[in-house]
């Protein structure tokens, strides 16, 4: 298994597609010199500052770096504003426009979405209210929840739409695909169309039979016992591989506060293992397990691997206290397999998100937040495109659209970075189809008609 990156958390599955891993409809929308006006264009925007250009587009665009000034409550402007960042990849501004929410931070390599270089599209990319950048001053996170996010993502279209008047497409993967179903089910006319990537949809908080199913019947019996295996091995020399945390942590100067000492976050990493490994991983990943006969630093490194020990230390622990914060208001969260590993924990409910927000951060979960969302996808929901792995835990609960002009696709075998470009050639053709046929026909005069 590859070593876990900043990438594996935040993941939008279409991030890291090559244009030439894509139809050969793309030459039909060929990407054309940036409009030398753009900036100056950009800067004439109300609330838009242009922060800097980047001299590191790919030939055909421009890259900005942005911030909006943004209400942080949409229902009171005596509220104040934030600053939300944005990134702009510029190529035309009567080319389609790609709308892509990260659901975390923003990223500054300037790569395109799969719908970008589909459609020869500009990219917007949206970072989410209360990560990286995009921070109201204050303390708590009392307007971060779904429909104040839809609505920054409202606000953000309205805006550009001045600079790009035609068709519209949002995307997303992982959570940045449940951002885009948010904003879709508030402002469902915005954009034209929807990919959404592994997204899961936890519609109901109380009941996690569906992941716990899931885990006890992906892969083989083998696999799954060998994951088991190795939790109990990291349990039963746990001195020794906390030793080691705490070693590696003293060493950059990091510390556990957040979440209370090295032991527990060990204990959260073993039983995050299974989801993480088959959320990633891959059937060549199964041979890699650790064995009886694995070291302390055999067993170490591969749980390192798998699960991201960086995660709970609080340099990057308190980057991720949005994302637990929202997990434990309205998102939900999945339950993990316990009772192999009962006899050797210690920390009773480590794994919930009350372990990764402060204590003075009340956590309130709201049970309509999903159900209301879910509603909407299966009764009116309308030019959804989900993709989604079939080995992929997250999406044991999965979105279901029932509205004209949505469906569903499966990557057999497919992992939490399942895309277009793993489908079935019969599916992945489909889904172009769709995809140019929402973003006009007029754009693609040589593509064939959907």
């Amino acid at each position: 298994m590859t070593s876990w990156t900043r990438r594996r958390l935040l993941t939008s599955a279409a991030m890291a597609v090559p244009a030439a891993g894509l139809s050969a409809r793309a030459a039909a929308a060929p990407a054309r010199p940036g409009d030398p006006d753009v900036a100056d264009a950009l800067r004439a925007l109300p609330g838009l500052r242009l922060i800097e250009e980047r001299q590191d587009a790919e030939p055909g665009y421009r890259h900005f770096v942005l911030g909006l000034r943004q209400p942080v409550d949409h229902t009171d402007p005596a509220a104040g504003t934030f600053e939300q960042r944005l990134t702009l990849l510029h190529t035309a501004a009567d080319r389609p426009t790609v709308l892509f929410s990260t659901g975390y931070h923003a990223v500054l390599t300037p790569r395109r979405t799969e719908p970008a270089v589909l459609l020869g599209a500009n990219q917007l990319q949206v970072e989410h209210r209360y990560f990286g950048a995009s921070r109201p001053a204050g303390p708590g996170y009392a307007h971060l929840t779904i429909r104040q996010a839809a609505d920054d993502h409202h606000r953000v279209v309205r805006l550009f739409r001045r600079l790009y008047p035609g068709a519209w497409i949002s995307t997303g993967g992982s959570k940045g695909g449940m951002a885009s179903v948010y904003h879709r089910r508030f402002h469902p006319h915005d954009v034209n169309g929807t990919l959404v990537y592994s997204a899961p949809n936890n519609v109901d908080d109380r009941d996690d039979s569906a992941y716990l199913r899931f885990l006890e019947t992906v892969g083989t019996p083998a696999a799954r016992e060998s994951l088991k295996t190795a939790q109990r091995a990291i349990l039963l020399r746990r001195t020794e591989l906390v030793a080691r945390y705490e070693a590696w942590a003293a060493g950059r100067g990091d510390t556990f506060r957040l979440v209370g000492s090295a032991d527990k976050a060990l204990e959260v990493a073993v039983l995050r293992l299974p989801f993480m490994f088959w959320q990633r991983g891959t059937p060549a990943d199964v041979a890699a397990i650790p064995g009886p006969g694995a070291t302390d630093g055999e067993l170490y490194t591969w749980l390192d691997d798998t699960a991201g020990l960086a995660l709970y230390a609080d340099t990057t622990a308190r980057n991720y206290i949005p994302y637990w914060y929202q997990i434990g208001t309205q998102l939900g969260y999945g339950s993990l397999p316990t009772a192999h590993l009962a006899d050797l924990l210690r920390h009773p409910g480590a794994a919930e998100p009350r372990s990764f927000v402060p204590r003075d951060v009340p956590l309130r979960f709201d049970r309509a937040a999903m159900p209301g969302i879910d509603r909407w996808v299966r009764r009116r929901g309308s030019r959804l495109l989900f993709v989604y792995g079939t080995q992929d835990p997250s999406v044991a609960e999965h979105f279901r659209p029932g509205g004209p002009d949505s469906r569903v696709l499966w990557v057999r075998g497919g992992n939490h970075g399942a895309d277009l470009a793993d489908l079935s050639p019969a599916d992945r053709t489909a889904a172009e189809d769709t995809l140019v046929r929402w973003a006009g026909q007029e754009y693609f005069p040589h593509s064939r008609s959907a």
